[in-house]
C-alpha cells in the first residue's frame, strides 16, 4: 500500500516510519510537515493510504481532507483523546493516539489492507467509482461518505448538499466538478441544481413540458427537466 505520512512534528514522523518498517504490506512513498506539502505529493504519489495528524499549523487535518476531491483511507495518529474523536460519525478507517502503540498499529494496518483490497478504484486514478469516498466536515461533525451511499446531490451556491443515510451535509465543490468526478453509470444531473444516484430510482413519471418527475427511495421527489428528459430516457430505455 503507497502510504503517505502527514504530521508537524519530525519526531512523531520518523517514530512512526521506523514502527512501519515492520509491515511489509506498507510502502511509504513519502511525508509532509503541513496540509500544502501534502496537497502537492497528493497528486503526484496518489497514496492508497494517509497518516494523518489532526492538530497542525495552518490547515488542520480535517481542512486538508476537505480540499481532496477523492480521499484515500487515512488512519488518524493523534494526541486528541477518545471523547473528541467521536466527532467522526463511526466512518473513519482508524485512529490511534499518540504515543503509538506496535499492536494497536497492527489493528489498524489489519483493517486498511481488508478495506483497500475491497476498493475496485485502481491507484492514480482521477475519478471515483462507487466504492471510492468523499470527506464531508460540517460543523462538529466528520463524515467519510461511500459514493454508492450517495443518493440525492443538489448544489448551494458554491457548496453541494450530499444526501445520504438521514444526513444532508454540505461539501466545498461545485456541482459540475462533482458530474465530471462521478461515475456516469450510478449517477445523472436531471437539472442544473441537481444530481441523482439511479441506483435509488423508484418511480419515474410523465411531467410538465415533457419533462419527468422521479421518486426516490428515499421519498425525496426531483424533476428531470425538458432537456435532460430525453437523454433520461434513452438512459433508462422509456
Amino acid at each position: 500500500m503507497k502510504t503517505l505520512l502527514i504530521d508537524d512534528e519530525t519526531l512523531a514522523r520518523n517514530e512512526l516510519r521506523y514502527m512501519l518498517n515492520d509491515f511489509s504490506q506498507i510502502q511509504i512513498v513519502g511525508e509532509a510537515a503541513n496540509a500544502d506539502e501534502a496537497l502537492e505529493l497528493m497528486d503526484a504519489l496518489k497514496p492508497d493510504l494517509l497518516f494523518l495528524d489532526i492538530s497542525m499549523p495552518e490547515k488542520n487535518g480535517f481542512e486538508f481532507l476537505e480540499e481532496l476531491t477523492q480521499t484515500p483511507e487515512v488512519i488518524f495518529v493523534t494526541a486528541y483523546d477518545q471523547y473528541a474523536i467521536k466527532a467522526f460519525e463511526a466512518n473513519a478507517l482508524d485512529y490511534i493516539l499518540k504515543p503509538v502503540k506496535q499492536e494497536r498499529l497492527q489493528q489498524a494496518i489489519e483493517k486498511a489492507v481488508k478495506e483497500i483490497e475491497e476498493r475496485s478504484a485502481p491507484s492514480g486514478s482521477n475519478h471515483l467509482t462507487g466504492n471510492s469516498q468523499v470527506f464531508i466536515k460540517d460543523g462538529e461533525k466528520c463524515y467519510f461518505v461511500k459514493i454508492a451511499d450517495i443518493f440525492l446531490l443538489e448544489s448551494a451556491g458554491n457548496y453541494v448538499k450530499i444526501y445520504f443515510d438521514t444526513k444532508k451535509p454540505l461539501l466545498h465543490k461545485s456541482l459540475n466538478l462533482l458530474e465530471e468526478k462521478l461515475p456516469q453509470d450510478m449517477f445523472f444531473r436531471v437539472n442544473r441544481q441537481q444530481m441523482i444516484n439511479l441506483n435509488y430510482i423508484q418511480n419515474i413519471e410523465s411531467y410538465f413540458k415533457g419533462g419527468l418527475h422521479v421518486t426516490l427511495h428515499s421519498g425525496h421527489s426531483v424533476e428531470v427537466s425538458t432537456r435532460q428528459a430525453v437523454r433520461f430516457k434513452e438512459l433508462m430505455s422509456l
